[in-house]
């Protein structure tokens, strides 16, 4: 495996029944993720969070709860470049009218999305994690979701 694991923290912003998300577009593929991003040397998990929402969302003060959850993204053998993500998952709490104007300043974000916890099954999510999205609640115990991996 080339380099070491990325360790990659996520904020899960609810609004009524639907879960913000961010469309991601690589080559001729597109597919979701909960919008956060990879953890700079010297920076805490929190600090890492809010930089990363302010980026590509344009969201500040967030309120960060937890982790809520933990899964691991450990690219099959004989992928190359072989890759290994620890995402740590927080519950994002928005301040009042927050979610009116998500904007990004990010290059790899192409477009945001509220989406209703039923149609996320559907959906092309990175790390797979529809299961976990369209169950949590606040105050559900923090769960170690294990590894998974899109294909």
């Amino acid at each position: 495996m080339s380099g070491e694991p990325r360790i990659r923290v996520s904020a899960l912003i609810t609004h009524a029944d639907s879960v913000l998300l961010c469309q991601h577009r690589k080559l001729d593929r597109r597919y979701w993720l909960l919008p956060g991003g990879g953890v700079e040397v010297g920076e805490s998990l929190h600090v890492a969070l809010a930089r990363e929402l302010a980026e590509e969302t344009g969201l500040v003060g967030v309120t960060l709860e937890g982790p809520i959850a933990i899964v691991e993204s450990i690219s099959p053998a004989g992928t190359l470049p072989r890759k290994h993500v620890l995402h740590v998952v927080f519950h994002g709490i928005a301040g009042a009218g927050g979610l009116v104007e998500v904007t990004s300043d990010d290059g790899s974000i192409h477009g945001h999305r509220l989406v209703a916890r039923r149609e996320i099954a559907s959906m092309d999510l990175r790390p797979p994690i529809q299961r976990f999205l369209e169950r949590w609640r606040p105050g559900d115990p923090f769960v170690h979701l294990g590894e998974l991996w899109s294909r």
